[in-house]
């Protein structure tokens, strides 16, 4: 998966280089793994702005401007949180594109209607929002992991 995520990344950073773009997260579940995987690469710094790391649902609120009553009624794993995240985020950077991420990475955290593996990705920019769901299988890793792949080649689509 680590190659994967790699070739992904090599893939979005010549994407946004050619736009002259840059980019920014929002990470629930993947604890910054997103960020991780784009500072890995030598050169980052010319497209890559910063991270926000919202694991707690306070910090959805104070960092990235989540609405409290958005969290309480729809719950941190949902296309309006992550929607919220990635706003918010993208209004705070000077980044072009926003990408953020909320799910349950296991093996706890379950509920009704979002088993281990939902995850929520949203990405925004000046113009537009967009989210998506997920529903990963496999351990606390590979959900994690594959949340990152996942948003990294969407990504690339929005450049």
């Amino acid at each position: 998966m680590d190659a994967q995520i790699a070739a992904a990344v090599s893939k979005l950073a010549e994407a946004l280089q050619s736009r002259g773009f840059t980019i920014t997260t929002a990470e629930s579940c993947t604890g910054g793994l997103i960020a991780k995987s784009l500072t890995d690469m030598s050169g980052s710094s010319a497209w890559f702005r910063q991270a926000w790391i919202t694991y707690s649902n306070e910090a959805k609120v104070q960092m990235l401007g989540v609405s409290e009553e958005i969290l309480e009624q729809q719950g941190a794993v949902s296309a309006a949180v992550v929607e919220a995240m990635a706003k918010g985020a993208q209004s705070r950077s000077d980044a072009s594109i926003a990408v953020a991420v909320s799910g349950i990475a296991g093996p706890g955290g379950a509920t009704a209607g979002k088993p281990v593996g939902t995850v929520w990705i949203a990405w925004a920019s000046d113009s537009a929002v967009k989210s998506q769901k997920y529903l990963f299988a496999g351990d606390r890793q590979s959900v994690r992991a594959q949340a990152t792949l996942a948003a990294v080649l969407e990504s690339v689509k929005l450049c």
